[in-house]
């Protein structure tokens, strides 16, 4: 035992002259490698403007950050101010965009809006874009005529693309040959929202949404909404779909004219409206009045649609000033959300006319 223990020892006895721990291999990498050169002289670096080409990765954060500084007015962050981007920082950015997710959702986090009818009505609201692609060989008709003019009135930049990468750029929307590159949806405060809504000369009449995760559902009810004379629509920040780009198209550019508000809490935002004389109102299957004897509808008002499966949570349905439901026959256990809302809203819309 003890011969082997003092082999063991003397195999890890270092040599002569040698860094201990390393066995003399690692002599190299404690050399000093010199200065780090400026960052714009380093190749991997955003900042990089010399002409060699850069790897693709860096070539899209250079040109997002010459987005950004287009946006905000100033001169960019990346490279030499006031020059060109380098051709390769040109092809890597195409080739990020042509990379776009699903849903219509680009690399650098903007949303792409597909549709005619929406993209008009984007573009008649003076909704913030970037871009219009165009797709090549498209049947022109007037409102491709119109989007294009407004574009150019506006200095949007137009991009001419062949149909199949308008296809992966939208993730395989129906895009009808156009899309209109936007930021992210603007939200208006909640305070806001209400406050014009009591200012306005007609009884206040809101659409609040409880979980409702389908932003196709999302887009039908802001649609519906705008159609019925709604206000403002407002939803909570989690566990619910945003105004994306499928919540866009599906509203049909209605987005774009009426108010959308995200609370952090649904229950205080509800509880807000009813202190600001607004009569809260909930659709649930299982609600005691049915909608034909809604007499609240000519007065200021809140209808909250619940979500796809479980309907109203339970604190939003106690907040509720009263639970309604919508008569059906009986092979039909309930309607979708969105269709849910629009029935009650057109019910509501008509009640007020015949106040009128």
């Amino acid at each position: 035992m003890a011969g082997n223990s003092q082999r063991r020892g003397r195999r890890t006895t270092p040599k002569p002259g040698a860094p201990f721990g390393s066995g003399g291999k690692r002599r190299a990498s404690l050399r000093g490698k010199g200065p780090t050169p400026p960052a714009d002289q380093r190749l991997w670096h955003k900042a990089y403007s010399g002409t060699e080409p850069v790897p693709r990765r860096t070539a899209w954060k250079q040109e997002k950050e010459r987005r950004a500084a287009e946006a905000a007015g100033r001169a960019p962050k990346v490279g030499t101010p006031g020059t060109s981007p380098p051709p390769a920082a040109a092809a890597g950015a195409r080739g990020a965009g042509r990379r776009g997710g699903s849903g219509g959702r680009s690399r650098d986090g903007l949303e792409l809006l597909v549709g005619r009818n929406p993209v008009v009505e984007a573009l008649r609201a003076q909704v913030p874009a970037t871009a219009l692609y165009v797709a090549s060989g498209i049947d022109v008709d007037d409102r491709v005529t119109e989007l294009v003019r407004a574009a150019a009135d506006r200095s949007i930049a137009i991009m001419e693309v062949s149909r199949a990468e308008l296809d992966r750029l939208t993730g395989g929307l129906p895009h009808q040959g156009v899309g209109l590159q936007v930021p992210p949806f603007a939200y208006l405060p909640f305070e806001d929202l209400l406050a014009a809504a009591v200012e306005h000369p007609a009884p206040p009449l809101l659409v609040a949404l409880d979980g409702v995760t389908d932003p196709r559902n999302l887009g039908a009810v802001i649609r519906s909404a705008a159609a019925f004379g709604a206000h403002g629509v407002f939803l909570p920040e989690r566990r619910a779909a945003g105004v994306t780009a499928a919540a866009w198209r599906t509203s049909a550019g209605a987005a774009a004219r009426l108010p959308v508000a995200r609370v952090t809490n649904l229950t205080r935002s509800l509880k807000a409206c009813q202190q600001a004389g607004l009569v809260v109102v909930g659709l649930d299957a299982d609600g005691e009045t049915e909608l034909d004897d809604l007499e609240v509808a000519v007065g200021p008002l809140v209808l909250v649609v619940g979500s796809e499966g479980r309907g109203l949570s339970r604190l939003v349905g106690t907040t509720c000033d009263l639970r309604m439901t919508i008569p059906t026959e009986a092979a039909v256990d309930s309607l979708n959300a969105s269709v849910a809302a629009a029935v009650a809203l057109a019910e509501v819309s008509r009640r007020r006319r015949g106040a009128r």
